[in-house]
């Protein structure tokens, strides 16, 4: 199976990259446009978008209908950026780019924390 990162490389943004990713290893159907605004950091240094697809990918399975129901994607939401945050100082992408860490590895990191995340 193709990792997020390789799709990241063959042209489509880190969000992109990282739904299609999700899509197929879970055979889920999430709109892969979904990310494509997402890349460069929603296209200003801004959010890292591969957070960003992340955490649409936690909203689609854990998120709420109704302003009645818990929202517990906020909870998981929390544990997806604290866990880039720690690993790399900041999840917005000026400053992942400022400090040399190439999109692949923080595509993978968010990618397999994602994963943790999701099955709990």
């Amino acid at each position: 199976m193709t990792k997020a990162s390789e799709y990241h490389k063959q042209g489509y943004t880190c969000g992109e990259a990282i739904i299609k990713r999700f899509n197929e290893e879970n055979n889920t159907d999430i709109p892969i446009a979904l990310g494509s605004g997402m890349g460069t950091g929603f296209t200003v240094g801004s959010i890292c978008g591969a957070a960003g697809a992340a955490t649409a990918i936690i909203g689609y399975l854990k998120g709420r209908e109704s302003n009645e129901e818990t929202n517990n994607a906020r909870q998981y939401t929390r544990e997806l950026m604290s866990s880039i945050r720690e690993k790399y100082g900041s999840e917005l992408c000026k400053d992942l780019k400022k400090d040399k860490i190439g999109c692949a590895e923080i595509i993978e990191h968010t990618y397999e924390t994602l994963n943790e995340i999701v099955k709990k």
